[in-house]
């Protein structure tokens, strides 16, 4: 895959139901600013509750609106490689480029069977679009080892790149040193992405961000500093954008009539708030996911207020492209009312 900022598209919502315009908008921002590809239906576009027709149509929406214009990766995997397979033709049919599989998830495959029994058939089965495997054991209790994955690679021309979010740089050093040096490595976490990138030993290529969504533009330019070898300036512009990073999973301690209590809003949630507090087009998640604690929102709001008062830079693409006043979308509590229990226990 091509070097550079891949950001892996929410899917909003309206009643509950996928917004198609609204997902439109949102690819069309990207493309506007600068964006190398879109990953349509990962894990961050909800793909675990939509139905496999609202996923096929949602590939289908963005491939086509990203034709000659970006790359544009499919998520197809799942912990059924039937399944997968299924999906990977229709991604296919309708044009992407890519597609990304998951490993699979809750049946716990081992490294072994996801290389024989998912990877490789998929791979086999479409010589000519990109298998981008996915290794985050903390969301699926399974993981493609580096080992099986370099296999992989001999294997398939086709499997040449990697989505690493292990958070363990051992394990992408390793990927490294079977993989070799023409493989693409892309990181899955937009806080280690820098590090990813500048540890020799590793050599990431970029990132499938999730704060992309929000501002491509600037995750873009710090990719491109990154690969340019402009440590200063990448610096400087990876600590302004670290608010936001800390946003993919937001922990409080709740209080309850029982004690505390640790509460985690996984990705999506806090990404989509944020959009929703920006005035773009989001919607709530899709239940189980559903708000953040008022603990949660505060998180969210206080890193938005920090970036806009030390680099308001970074949001004026989305002041400029969905025609909206950002200090004052950050000031007015009637925007996010709505977006938050009203307490833990109620």
């Amino acid at each position: 895959m091509q070097p550079g900022c891949y950001t892996a598209i929410v899917t909003p919502f309206a009643d509950d139901r996928v917004d198609f315009a609204g997902l439109a908008r949102l690819t069309e921002y990207q493309m506007a600013n600068g964006i190398t590809g879109i990953l349509a239906v990962g894990t961050t576009g909800e793909s675990p509750t939509l139905t496999w027709e609202e996923h096929e149509a949602a590939i289908e929406a963005v491939a086509k609106q990203c034709k000659g214009r970006c790359i544009c990766i499919a998520g197809t995997g799942s912990n059924n490689t039937s399944e997968t397979m299924n999906g990977t033709r229709h991604a296919q049919e309708v044009g992407v480029d890519a597609v990304l599989l998951v490993d699979p998830y809750y049946n716990g495959p081992s490294s072994l069977e996801i290389r024989r029994e998912y990877i490789a058939p998929v791979a086999e089965a479409f010589p000519d679009l990109q298998i981008i495997p996915y290794v985050i054991p903390g969301r699926t209790g399974a993981q493609l080892l580096p080992e099986d994955l370099g296999l992989l690679q001999k294997a398939f021309p086709n499997v040449t790149t990697v989505k690493e979010a292990t958070g363990n740089l051992d394990n992408m050093r390793r990927t490294r040193a079977c993989c070799g040096p023409d493989f693409t490595i892309l990181s899955g976490d937009d806080p280690m992405t820098a590090q990813m990138m500048t540890d020799p030993t590793i050599q990431a290529a970029g990132v499938i961000s999730v704060a992309s969504n929000v501002v491509p533009k600037a995750i873009s330019e710090l990719v491109r500093l990154l690969r340019d070898g402009n440590r200063s300036e990448a610096e400087a512009l990876s600590k302004a954008l670290a608010p936001l990073f800390g946003l993919v999973t937001v922990k409080t301690t709740e209080t309850t009539a029982h004690g505390d209590v640790e509460c985690r809003a996984r990705n999506p949630l806090a990404i989509k708030t944020l959009m929703s507090i920006l005035g773009m087009p989001s919607g709530g998640c899709r239940r189980p996911l559903g708000k953040m604690t008022k603990k949660g929102l505060d998180v969210v709001l206080s890193a938005a207020r920090k970036v806009q008062a030390e680099a308001p830079e970074i949001f004026q693409p989305v002041a400029e492209f969905f025609e909206v006043d950002i200090a004052g979308r950050l000031a007015d509590t009637s925007r996010w009312e709505d977006l938050a229990y009203p307490d833990y226990e109620g």
